[in-house]
């Protein structure tokens, strides 16, 4: 139980494994030659002693090779826990990096445009930066300040574009209520780089609603009439897609809808306890 199942079956030497047991075997044999409190008269009766020395070795062996599984059990989700949570991190810091490209891209246009924009542009910016660098790196954070700032980021894009609205409907009870951060700006910024417009203005409707510990969120954007031909942009669903499983494996439902004139996303999450 200490020895032999240790050293020679948890490392896979099978045959050495036998070999000790036979071993094992021809010893209790030998000795119940000498003390056999069975059956001193007819001598040692190697059936028996082998079935009882078989018995303990099977047993002790059992209960080894059951905490090496539990042990193997518990490392085995250790590890995937630790994997899961790189990979988040990873792909949150993918959101970050890919988001502030496509704003600095704006500003840069801008400041050959129209200059006091462009500094409009630069500070909201900065407030969005500020989320970034301390809210989110936290867990959770609250779903208000989330919202905040996908509000901040659309009025930011307003100020980019003059034929460019959006509204915000928040329902339910919101306060309180936490997710990790930046769940939602993959598919607002999805929205709004993919519904620009020349000839018509366009539109971002965000709705947040939550009752019976459920959030529901839709995301609905307006269509151009002519489809962009930039097929850039499935970074960031790919992302959030990725987040989702990781976070609500099976908790979240994702509805993506599109016609002629519109694109929906609806996402709805099992809010858990605190």
């Amino acid at each position: 139980m200490y020895v032999l199942v240790p050293k020679l079956l948890f490392r896979n030497r099978n045959f050495a494994y036998c070999l000790a047991v036979i071993c094992i075997l021809i010893i209790v044999a030998i000795g119940g030659q000498f003390f056999n409190p069975f059956s001193k008269e007819n001598g040692v009766n190697v059936p028996l002693f082998s079935f009882l020395t078989v018995l303990l070795l099977a047993a002790s062996s059992s209960i080894k090779l059951f905490q090496k599984g539990m042990m193997d059990k518990q490392l085995i989700y250790e590890l995937k826990q630790s994997k899961a949570y790189a990979e988040l991190e990873q792909l949150k810091n993918q959101i970050n990096p890919h988001f502030l490209f496509n704003m600095l891209n704006n500003a840069n246009v801008l400041t050959k445009k129209d200059p006091e924009k462009a500094s409009q542009v630069l500070m909201k910016l900065s407030d969005l930066l500020r989320y970034q660098l301390y809210d989110s790196t936290r867990e959770k954070v609250l779903l208000t300040s989330d919202i905040h700032f996908l509000e901040d980021f659309l009025n930011l894009e307003k100020v980019r574009r003059d034929s460019f609205d959006f509204l915000i409907s928040k329902e339910g009870d919101l306060s309180g209520v936490q997710i990790p951060p930046l769940l939602f700006i993959s598919f607002v910024e999805n929205a709004v780089k993919h519904n620009n417009d020349a000839t018509k203005s366009s539109y971002v409707n965000l709705y947040f609603d939550v009752r019976n510990d459920e959030l529901f969120f839709k995301c609905i954007n307006s269509k151009p009439a002519l489809k962009s031909v930039n097929n850039t942009g499935g970074l960031g669903l790919t992302n959030i897609k990725r987040r989702l499983e990781l976070l609500f494996p099976a908790t979240h439902s994702l509805q993506i809808e599109e016609d002629s004139d519109r694109y929906c996303v609806t996402l709805i999450i099992k809010l858990l306890p605190a």
